[in-house]
């Protein structure tokens, strides 16, 4: 007679950037893992053969079903569709991931017996412009973008469905995630923008006077804020930021540092509606889960930069393609991997 099965940990968009980043780390510390992707963006190749892949949906009516066969006790729920201005032309497939999909991933939990569900949400996106020197989080919520709206959406629902039953539910804002799997889309997509171009010996562009700033996070940190939430069992809403505002111009100078190159950027005209400000405070973060030390940003940058060099012509294409949408300031999280939407080569999925 064979012996239970395991509990596990879901992550959705286990085969994105961050996602991905996060199972590594997961699977480090002895954790059975199952990872739900549809690879709208993501890449099988990131998932180790140690952990369990599902090629799916989040918004699957049968995602209860996965939950229950594989006992999965906690869901890392970092599936979604990231990209601001694709939300802004098409609201509805981004509500039917962003909120739908989110409600749906929360319902089967409670179904399922889960214990805990790790929502990534997006600082940048919910608070708008931060009115002082930063957004904590009881600042107000601005969303301006539908994007925005989505992901406050599905954290409102994930709190609604805790309050009716025994789920616990973490909400982790994250400011601009980079660092070593990031390919240039996304939120935090400048610094990929940037690395690909410079090590490539291409000119990169500044879009407005380059004052714009931002709060970038190392994926590092990221992912350790994730597992603190998940060891300590902390319920509610943390910044998961480092509170360090840099303008575009001074991430610039550092990039082109790691690079080792001496080539001023080209200006360009701002692009419209883009975010003056973004930054969030972490004392949540620190006091709380016990964060006390961030990867520094020169630092961070340096690795990411060697990272950058050694798949450069795999995610030379991926860049120049998030390129000609995007600006350079975009407030969010980075790219996470997806979990909706038609199969693809790279298409987002349950994960």
């Amino acid at each position: 007679m064979t012996s239970a099965i395991q509990e596990s940990l879901l992550v959705t968009g286990g085969a994105g950037f961050i996602g991905s980043n996060l199972v590594d780390v997961l699977l480090a510390r002895g954790y059975r893992v199952v990872v739900l992707d549809d690879l709208s963006t993501g890449d099988a190749s990131r998932v180790p053969r140690t952990a369990r892949f599902v090629h799916g949906d989040i918004r699957d009516s049968n995602l209860d079903s996965l939950l229950t066969e594989e006992r999965v006790a906690a869901i890392f729920h970092l599936a979604a569709q990231v990209d601001v201005r694709k939300s802004v032309a098409d609201p509805i497939a981004d509500a039917s991931i962003n909120v739908l999909g989110t409600l749906n991933v929360g319902v089967a939990a409670v179904k399922a017996g889960v214990r805990h569900v790790l929502f990534a949400s997006s600082g940048g996106a919910i608070y708008g412009e931060p009115q002082g020197k930063w957004a904590d989080e009881d600042h107000p919520l601005n969303p301006c973008s539908p994007y925005g709206v989505a992901k406050l959406a599905g954290e409102k629902y994930l709190e609604a469905i805790a309050m009716e039953s025994s789920l616990k539910v973490t909400i982790l804002r994250y400011a601009n995630v980079y660092g070593p799997r990031q390919d240039g889309r996304g939120e935090a997509g400048v610094i990929g923008i940037f690395l690909n171009r410079l090590l490539s010996g291409q000119d990169a562009v500044i879009y407005g006077d380059g004052e714009q700033t931002r709060d970038f996070i190392h994926v590092a940190d990221v992912v350790t804020a994730n597992l603190l939430a998940l060891e300590k069992g902390v319920i509610g809403t943390f910044n998961t930021g480092t509170g360090i505002e840099t303008s575009i111009k001074e991430l610039y100078a550092l990039t082109a540092a790691a690079c080792g190159v001496e080539k001023a950027p080209v200006f360009a005209p701002k692009k419209p509606g883009e975010q003056k400000r973004s930054v969030l405070d972490p004392a949540e973060l620190r006091s709380v889960l016990g964060m006390t030390q961030f990867v520094g940003l020169a630092d961070g940058l340096t690795a990411t930069a060697e990272w950058f060099r050694q798949h450069l012509e795999f995610l030379a294409g991926k860049a120049a393609a998030a390129e000609v949408e995007t600006g350079n300031g975009r407030s969010g999280n980075e790219e996470n991997g997806g979990a909706a939407g038609s199969p693809s080569p790279q298409s987002r999925g349950v994960s």
